[in-house]
């Protein structure tokens, strides 16, 4: 979701893959080349966690849009992996940050090189990571305010995951989404770790209406529907014009969001960079993680992102796969996709053995509530104080076949892109 101004109603052509850390080909099916994965361009990466043994394998991918109106308009995604941080060998950050508004690709990036910075320099990040995610978070929306870049009406989305030893805390801005796969039985359930904070939230509906928020959609603005009518359904199930935050007197800013660093102009009704921080006890039973932003999930749920990812050994095939379906997805009900970054990480080699001697070394402070999100005992919600408790539950989509992420169509027609689609995408294996 974005602002009026920003991505949700502005478009671009069929991209080449985006330049900059990324590079992709599509000129045949995902395989390694040399090392290289063929799609991704990437080799396959890990990175040990030696107080708790087991390490963490990952890729990533991002996809510049398709916006027929605006051909040349640049991916304003970006992404963060660091591993290692501050020489702690078993801290690990996974990071993506997706822009809007005209000067949205600087506020991602400006949060990309600034967030790991942030965290390292606190003493206090070791002793209370979700106090230290709190003042990251703030302090950058601060700096971003004082920068060179016009944040009034841009800014970013914020969803990163830290690893810290057995533990894993995640700190959510916005409509970008983590994910976790968790073996239960014989089954791989997908658990949020995020939730995409919009008015479609009631707790989130009436914390910006209580700041002066009016909540309405472009129909109900245009007065099609009736304004009084304050029930949208949710993200996955409402397929119209999503309730957007304006001002009581004013046709602005319009944004579909929440929360975001940046967006100075839509704080004054209510939108804030506070994160909400997850916490998550590793176990043996957590499998893989994926962290992606709204590109991937306004057309797939959370359990089909995990039921693809599943099917694939290696994250760079299912890195590719996902892109590719989100990007199909897009196509057919739209005629532009959005921006599209995701990062998988697969958790290998866990072992309960030894796993709460490190948590005192860390001094980690874990809460064992029971889940208010998910099935996982070990999964809480450390929430801000204006945050209701009451979280809406989401309506799944049917699972749909995978595919593999699609080739640059800028040169084409939008006919020979559906035949060139046809022919590059493909179902999993099974």
């Amino acid at each position: 979701m974005g602002c009026v101004l920003g991505k949700c109603l502005t478009s671009s052509r069929y991209p080449r893959p985006s330049d900059g850390d990324m590079t992709q080909s599509c000129d045949a099916p995902p395989c390694s080349l040399e090392g290289k994965h063929v799609l991704t361009g990437r080799l396959l990466e890990s990175v040990r966690v030696p107080s708790h043994n087991f390490r963490l394998e990952y890729s990533l991918l991002t996809q510049r849009g398709y916006y027929p109106d605006s051909p040349d308009k640049e991916n304003q995604d970006s992404f963060c992996v660091s591993t290692q941080m501050g020489g702690n060998p078993n801290i690990h950050l996974f990071g993506v940050f997706d822009g809007h508004g005209q000067f949205g690709s600087l506020c991602s990036n400006f949060v990309k090189e600034k967030i790991v910075q942030m965290l390292c320099n606190d003493s206090k990040l070791l002793e209370d990571p979700v106090k230290a995610y709190n003042s990251a978070f703030l302090t950058l929306n601060d700096e971003l305010r004082s920068s060179d870049i016009d944040d009034s009406m841009s800014g970013t989305t914020a969803i990163t995951a830290l690893v810290l030893g057995n533990t894993l805390y995640v700190a959510n801005v916005g409509d970008s989404r983590a994910v976790m796969a968790v073996r239960v039985g014989n089954r791989i359930v997908a658990e949020d770790m995020s939730h995409d904070q919009t008015p479609f939230r009631k707790d989130e509906c009436e914390r910006v209406k209580l700041a002066g928020a009016r909540v309405l959609t472009i129909d109900q603005i245009e007065g099609l529907k009736d304004p009084d009518i304050q029930v949208w359904g949710d993200e996955e199930t409402e397929g119209n014009d999503p309730p957007r935050l304006w001002f009581a007197d004013s046709l602005y800013p319009g944004t579909a969001f929440t929360r975001s660093v940046g967006d100075s102009t839509a704080e004054k009704i209510g939108v804030t960079a506070v994160p909400e921080v997850s916490v998550v006890e590793l176990t043996q039973n957590h499998l893989f993680f994926v962290v992606a932003s709204d590109g991937v999930f306004e057309f797939l749920t959370s359990q089909a992102v995990v039921d693809m990812a599943a099917r694939y050994t290696d994250p760079r095939d299912a890195c590719s796969a996902i892109a590719g379906e989100s990007y199909k997805l897009w196509l057919d009900h739209e005629n532009r996709t959005d921006d599209i970054t995701i990062i998988i990480v697969h958790i290998k080699g866990f072992s309960s053995s030894g796993a709460a001697a490190i948590v005192g070394q860390h001094g980690l402070r874990i809460s064992h509530a029971s889940s208010e999100w998910g099935s996982s005992e070990a999964f809480c919600s450390i929430r801000s104080d204006f945050s209701d408790p009451q979280v809406s539950q989401h309506v799944g989509l049917m699972n749909r076949n995978t595919a593999i992420a699609v080739p640059s169509l800028t040169q084409y027609r939008p006919l020979e892109v559906n035949i060139l689609l046809s022919l590059y995408l493909r179902v999993a294996p099974s």
